[in-house]
């Protein structure tokens, strides 16, 4: 049986350790993610605490982009009664999604594929697009940038990507505060010594 010494929390959820038994297990299967997908990213918090306090409408589906091991999604799931997609480029992280949303009795479709992967034909459906964290490399700026454009113009309701305002993220930021409008929020999880900024559209 697996104790509390094998868990911490975070903004209500339970997350594994690297030391939890199943983890390991994992990595010793081979399952050992790629593109930074080993990492519990920061920017989760602020995202999980700015829609915890301003989400009033709570949104029936949620698609979460870049979620390494899902933590957003897995808390929109467990605390909005949403709908969600969890997507992600790597398909050895998946098992750590799957994990996660096990030991916090939520339930995600995990879907293996890339920003560009999401047309309008699923975001139009999509009442809140998330991202913690996923643009980290210059070259996934133009990415991002057309995922939420599609989003947008799809109709997606609501936009919120959270990141510790790496270059990267303030350049999509600029583009499209330019083109859409929106807002750039500076946030401060409580409790944590976790501070970034969050882009928020509207789209409703």
């Amino acid at each position: 049986m697996t104790t509390n010494k094998h868990l911490r929390v975070i903004s209500g959820l339970s997350v594994p350790y690297a030391s939890h038994p199943q983890v390991r297990a994992l990595k010793r299967s081979g399952r050992r993610p790629s593109l930074h997908g080993t990492k519990l990213w920061g920017a989760s918090q602020i995202l999980m605490d700015y829609l915890a306090s301003t989400t009033q409408t709570q949104p029936k589906t949620v698609i979460d982009a870049g979620c390494g091991w899902g933590l957003s999604g897995i808390w929109c799931a467990k605390h909005l009664q949403a709908t969600v997609a969890s997507l992600d480029a790597d398909p050895d992280v998946i098992p750590y999604l799957e994990l996660t949303a096990k030991i916090n009795g939520a339930e995600v479709t995990p879907i293996v594929g890339r920003f560009e992967d999401l047309g309008s034909d699923l975001l139009s459906a999509t009442d809140l697009l998330i991202g913690a964290d996923i643009c980290f490399w210059d070259e996934l700026v133009d990415p991002v940038i057309a995922m939420i454009t599609t989003a947008i113009e799809s109709g997606t309701k609501r936009v919120v990507i959270a990141d510790p305002q790496r270059a990267p993220f303030l350049a999509v930021c600029e583009h499209i505060l330019e083109y859409f409008g929106g807002e750039l929020i500076e946030w401060r999880a409580p409790a944590t010594k976790t501070v970034g900024a969050l882009l928020v559209i509207e789209n409703a």
